[in-house]
């Protein structure tokens, strides 16, 4: 970590062209990560699973490595978080680093010669919540410019509100990239309100409550409420331009035992299909669908894999697939030719 922090503070202010492979050779040791083999058969069955054509482009090692250079767009990208999410979280008070949820995402971009903005929501708080905070914070920091925003998660659906419903007069959203957001719910979210059951439901909205927790985000996830609320009274405003990214992990076999992803995995790709672990490939689409990321989680999009797991399966010719820093920088360099 140090290293990288090095090299970013090295890197004059007023030089964002400098080569990325200069910059980011030594993220790319921290920051790598990976895919499995990708198949084309669906979970268990030994059969190919008509619903894989929904995925669109399939990206399977396009952004394993860091490229040598990346155009940096001209205005500011705002990072929006999903669901429990936050932008720095410390644990401690001062003698361990602090938990980042654009983990080394940030400071790439940066060195890249990009404005970036982080904003903190209530973590499960409502759509309406999380989106009025979000522009709080966009007005704050952007001081009346225009801006990009990429939203990983539920951040996609906070800004989709801000944008159409707030309308703030201090905030003008030129584009929104979503990645894995669950435009169209969650049929995950449908289990667990099922398994729950309308009887047991307040009573844990009320332990819920007593921590501190809020529960406004939760039933919003469902299929239901996205596609017969939200949705239909949330259209695109003309004035920004929307693209989207879905991800799939094709190998569930894969995951380690002990994955969080491994029951959501399951009962998604029985209603929806393809998934990450937690949103399906069909919800993630909105506006112009860039693609599907092959073998790639929920967590690996904001760059949370588990490093030693993949180095482990490297020693036995497991090639990484997939690099969150190349991803994101991606996105920006894409960004900057659109002209924004």
């Amino acid at each position: 970590m140090r290293t990288m922090y090095t090299t970013i503070c090295r890197i004059p202010p007023r030089c964002p062209r400098v080569s990325a492979r200069h910059l980011y050779l030594p993220l790319r040791r921290h920051f790598v990560s990976s895919r499995c083999v990708a198949t084309a058969k669906s979970h268990g069955s030994g059969k190919t699973d008509p619903r894989l054509a929904q995925l669109g482009k399939r990206i399977h090692d396009e952004y394993a490595q860091i490229k040598d250079h990346y155009a940096t767009p001209k205005l500011p990208i705002v990072l929006a978080h999903g669901l429990l999410g936050f932008a720095e979280l410390r644990l401690t008070p001062g003698w361990l680093p602090p938990v980042h949820y654009w983990r080394g995402i940030t400071e790439a971009l940066k060195a890249n010669g990009v404005h970036v903005i982080t904003t903190t929501v209530p973590p499960s708080g409502s759509i309406e919540q999380r989106a009025e905070k979000l522009a709080r914070g966009i007005a704050d920091a952007a001081g009346g410019r225009e801006v990009n925003i990429i939203a990983h998660s539920m951040g996609g659906l906070d800004a989709r509100y801000m944008i159409s419903h707030l309308r703030p007069s201090n905030v003008r959203v030129r584009s929104l990239v979503t990645i894995a957001s669950p435009h169209h719910g969650s049929s995950f979210a449908d289990f667990v309100f099922q398994e729950i059951g309308n009887e047991r439901l307040p009573g844990l909205y009320k332990v819920l409550d007593r921590v501190g927790m809020e529960t406004g985000a939760f039933e919003q996830l469902t299929s239901a409420y996205m596609n017969k609320d939200f949705n239909p009274r949330t259209p695109d405003n003309p004035e920004t331009k929307y693209f989207s990214y879905g991800a799939n992990l094709e190998v569930v076999d894969h995951l380690p035992f002990l994955s969080p992803f491994r029951q959501s995995h399951n009962v998604i790709t029985r209603f929806e299909g393809p998934n990450d672990g937690l949103v399906s490939v069909a919800s993630s689409q909105w506006g112009s669908y860039k693609g599907t990321l092959v073998n790639v989680s929920h967590l690996d999009l904001i760059n949370w894999t588990n490093r030693w797991r993949w180095m482990l399966r490297s020693l036995v010719g497991m090639k990484p697939g997939f690099n969150a820093i190349a991803f994101y920088l991606a996105i920006a360099d894409m960004l900057a030719k659109e002209g924004f």
